[in-house]
């Protein structure tokens, strides 16, 4: 009897239009959904870590993240709003508790798309690291930059939610922004080329580049400036956005290095020694290793000598190895030509001398036109 009367007294009482008992009833269903997310969450989360160990597969790797960062406030209150709802109690009490669980879900789905983006930069860090440690700095970059994108539009949505004009917000913003960017204009231009570097590739760290007449490896791409490192031992520091307006020559990247060079002889050398020098030029460069023969012809008559060209292809990039196969080359036609009785050419000048007739100088005259004796 006593029991009743304390019941029907919980029932009288009234709470934010709700009975005293309708809101016990709502708080016991709360609790009990908390617990029973929250349990479901954590054995979700430890069965799928575990068959993500064994699989190399991504997916798994992705939801085992997903269930990893999420919180036990949104499920706190993801039980909230449905306990609730369930108990049917007013209105006004069901319409801001799906505020507030909008507001947590929204809380949890910027946790869910940072660990996303960290996920993926750090799967790229551990893949780039050693074979390009400036694309790792440049793609954490771009994850701060996801990250503060996902917080605007979170921001964005949940002040619409509460009915805010988000309308002139942006308004303001656009201004605003429109005022920052062009006060830091170079810096966005350098942080996207930055990012164009990063993505397009046309070169990396280690690669020997040459812009306009700067040469030198690659050291560092950050996201304003790249660092070069010169054969003259000096760092050279290029901005970014005018690094990709250069025209950049990348020789790491080169298979294979084609060579010109000239050979000039002597006027006085015979026509026949003139015919043989292209097949010995020809059989000393095939003779090489790491070599493909292409022309050797009779090309010029220069100032002073009678001029070959001569062009190959070192199949290797390797500049010390070219220049090693030329020294080869060139030790090989010397001695060629030694045996052939072949005179190397070098700057000369002939002067002719003709002799000159005596010019008759006339006698000198008096005043009558006569010559003086």
């Amino acid at each position: 009897m006593l029991l009743g009367l304390q019941l029907n007294e919980l029932g009288q009482t009234m709470i934010a239009g709700a009975p005293l008992l309708e809101w016990l009833k709502a708080i016991g269903v709360w609790a009990a959904l908390s617990v029973v997310f929250i349990v479901v969450q954590r054995v979700l989360a430890s069965r799928i870590e575990a068959l993500a160990a064994r699989t190399r597969t991504n997916i798994d790797n992705v939801i085992a993240n997903v269930l990893r960062q999420t919180r036990a406030y949104f499920l706190v209150g993801l039980a909230f709003y449905a306990a609730v709802a369930i108990v049917q109690l007013p209105r006004p009490v069901v319409q801001w508790g799906g505020r507030i669980a909008f507001v947590l879900l929204l809380l949890q789905l910027i946790r869910w798309g940072s660990g996303l983006i960290t996920f993926y930069v750090e799967r790229y860090r551990q893949q780039k690291l050693e074979e390009d440690p400036a694309a790792v700095t440049s793609m954490q970059a771009l994850g701060f930059i996801g990250r503060l994108v996902l917080w605007t539009i979170v921001l964005l949505v949940a002040l619409d939610n509460f009915g805010v004009d988000i309308t002139a917000l942006i308004a303001s913003v656009g201004i605003a922004g429109v005022a920052i960017g062009l006060a830091v204009q170079n810096i966005l231009g350098d942080l996207f080329a930055s990012l164009s570097i990063v993505l397009d590739k046309p070169f990396v760290v280690g690669d020997f580049i040459i812009i306009d007449n700067y040469m030198g490896t690659v050291e560092h791409i950050g996201l304003k400036s790249t660092r070069i490192r010169s054969l003259t031992g000096e760092q050279l520091v290029f901005s970014n956005s005018d690094l990709l307006n250069s025209r950049i020559r990348n020789y790491k990247r080169m298979r294979e290095r084609r060579i010109v060079f000239t050979v000039g002889v002597i006027y006085q050398t015979p026509k026949e020694k003139l015919e043989k020098i292209p097949q010995i030029i020809r059989e000393i460069i095939e003779a090489q290793e790491n070599v493909r023969f292409d022309r050797a012809h009779f090309k010029e008559f220069g100032p002073s000598s009678l001029n070959f060209e001569v062009v190959y292809w070192v199949l290797d990039p390797d500049y010390t190895l070219y220049m090693n196969i030329q020294q080869a080359i060139n030790l090989a036609l010397f001695e060629r030509f030694q045996q052939e009785g072949i005179e190397f050419a070098y700057p000369t000048q002939t002067l002719f001398v003709y002799p000159m007739k005596p010019v008759e100088v006339a006698a000198p005259q008096d005043a009558n036109g006569q010559a003086q004796a």
